[in-house]
């Protein structure tokens, strides 16, 4: 089969007006980024924000193995599915970051026949998003520094200077670091580090941000440190808020682009879902919604990660509705939960299989207890058996779940058709009654312990001192009655990658706790996240290159 790549290059794209047009979006509300990507005007929401919304369905997966799943993948063929039924619908997605495109990850905008395009813009540069959050985030540590050197009239205590520089790449040798070495005309030499982009709270409150003012609002929120009285210090103490929204004010409009069958999507945010909360922006969200009868969205990882954080930060800020969850499921990587190596996938294993659902047992269990109606997507794989296709829809149909065949990588919306009619039955025939999972006014143990019980699945959490401390710390700051932010493995369902399928008997770790005042959250980390990735031994990198004609190859 031909590579993602190749099949992007040979599709037939729309020009972004028709595409605009089609979604009733007026020619003087969208600006043109080429032929075929377009930025969309705050002026269009302000027309279209008084309408009724259109159904919002979430699509989430099973726990990620290195066997894939096909979230992004399935989200796309839905939507083309849905266009094939003649259903008025479009997509919001995440922007892919630099870091995995050039590392280890496929790449964010699907794959196969169920792709978003123009492929190649999109997993690299695209509209320069991430790129002016890395600048504006890195203004701000240029401001700090500033401010230490001219003399320090807040009397930030360089020592506690929680603020870290970002780049867009995976880059370990900057995760620690010290910076104003070179003498007194350097400033203060100082412990530093970097985190990648999408890792950044400049991230997080682009894509939780309504519009500029309330941008500008949470960047000033934003605190950097602590002065010598232990109290905070935040980006508006310093007075550069404003030019930080300046140079996110392209980047908070939402990307319109198109599927590789021409639905319209939007394009917009990418914060990691093990270290941020995984969902692209709310704007994006809300006026998809608006313009179209049908969103089909997702969130990063499986649904312990990036389905938790959407439905208990992301809807709670945003007042999101979802009708319905699609969790994602493949043959291949429940047999891996089951406990087979990645070599042996292809080997026909019904017993592995079998025990791998359990796997997919708990993430349909912790969709349904935010009360939304679930669908299982069988997304099938050419190595996956007749007598596997039929084991895991019979296991699934035994535990009354509602289940689809999608084939959607090879046979594009035509494959995403039975997947499209089950989900339109079940958002006809079923009510979906969601509601987060805890009270964002409980205290911030409480939360945690209710996500990492009731989500994870474990028995129960501790708290290193060094994380006792940062509670203390944020309540005694306020930021003690906000949602939580867990940043965790998305290999397991647990904090520790190697347990996979089903755990249980676990507990799970917070090592420490970062306010993201601007984001409006906690972030709590557990295990050994962090927020800076490194290469693989043999990085995408090495594969990627482009010929005399401009043609990129190598790119997934």
């Amino acid at each position: 089969m031909k590579s993602d790549i190749q099949i992007a290059q040979e599709a037939k794209m729309t020009h972004i007006k028709e595409i605009a047009e089609e979604v009733g979006l007026k020619e003087e509300e969208t600006e043109y980024y080429g032929d075929y990507k377009a930025k969309v005007s705050f002026d269009a929401w302000k027309r279209i924000k008084d309408r009724p919304d259109g159904k919002l369905v979430l699509v989430t997966a099973i726990t990620p193995t290195p066997a894939g799943e096909g979230k992004s993948t399935t989200t796309v063929g839905l939507a083309q599915g849905l266009k094939k039924i003649n259903k008025n619908v479009m997509v919001a997605l995440r922007e892919p970051s630099l870091g995995p495109s050039f590392g280890v990850k496929g790449g964010a905008a699907g794959g196969g026949y169920a792709q978003i395009i123009p492929m190649e813009d999109i997993n690299l540069h695209f509209t320069g998003d991430l790129h002016a959050m890395t600048t504006a985030n890195n203004l701000l540590s240029a401001a700090i520094d500033n401010h230490v050197h001219q003399g320090n009239d807040l009397d930030i205590d360089v020592r506690r200077i929680t603020w870290r520089r970002a780049m867009d790449l995976n880059e370990r040798a900057l995760r620690h670091i010290n910076v104003n070495l070179g003498g007194i005309a350097n400033g203060f030499p100082r412990e530093d580090g970097f985190d990648i982009t999408v890792a950044s709270e400049i991230m997080a409150i682009l894509c939780l941000a309504t519009d500029i003012k309330d941008l500008k609002e949470r960047l000033g929120d934003i605190i950097i440190g602590y002065n010598r009285k232990r109290e905070p210090v935040r980006c508006k103490d310093l007075n550069v808020q404003g030019s930080l929204a300046v140079l996110l004010k392209d980047a908070i409009k939402p990307n319109l682009v198109q599927t590789i069958e021409n639905v319209p999507a939007f394009v917009h945010g990418g914060p990691f879902a093990n270290i941020a909360h995984g969902c692209n922006s709310v704007m994006a969200t809300q006026m998809s919604q608006k313009l179209a009868d049908y969103t089909i969205t997702e969130a990063g990882f499986g649904a312990d990660l990036g389905a938790e954080k959407f439905f208990n930060i992301k809807c709670r800020f945003a007042n999101l509705k979802p009708d319905a969850t699609v969790v994602v499921a493949t043959i291949r990587a429940l047999k891996m939960h089951g406990g087979v190596s990645k070599d042996n996938l292809k080997e026909e294993n019904i017993e592995a299989l079998k025990k791998g659902f359990a796997n997919l047992e708990k993430h349909m269990e912790n969709v349904k207890k935010f009360g939304t109606p679930a669908v299982v997507a069988v997304n099938r794989f050419p190595t996956d058996t007749e007598e596997e296709v039929e084991c895991l829809i019979q296991l699934c149909k035994d535990k009354g779940y509602r289940v689809a065949l999608s084939e959607v990588f090879f046979k594009a919306g035509e494959g995403g058709k039975e997947l499209a009619e089950t989900v339109v039955e079940v958002l006809e025939n079923e009510e979906s009654n969601f509601k987060p999972i805890y009270d964002e006014k409980s205290p911030i143990k409480e939360k945690i312990e209710t996500i990492a019980k009731e989500v994870y699945g474990a028995d129960g959490v501790d708290f290193t001192p060094a994380a006792e401390r940062n509670i203390r710390e944020l309540e005694r700051v306020g930021m003690d009655k906000t949602p939580v932010c867990m940043a965790k493995t998305q290999y397991s369902l647990s904090d520790d990658p190697s347990l996979l399928g089903w755990p249980k008997g676990f507990r799970i770790t917070v090592r420490k706790l970062n306010p993201s005042a601007g984001a409006k959250f906690v972030v709590a980390l557990t295990g050994d996240v962090m927020t800076m990735p490194g290469l693989p031994k043999k990085p995408a990198a090495e594969e990627i290159d482009i010929d005399d004609d401009g043609n990129i190859t190598g790119l997934f």
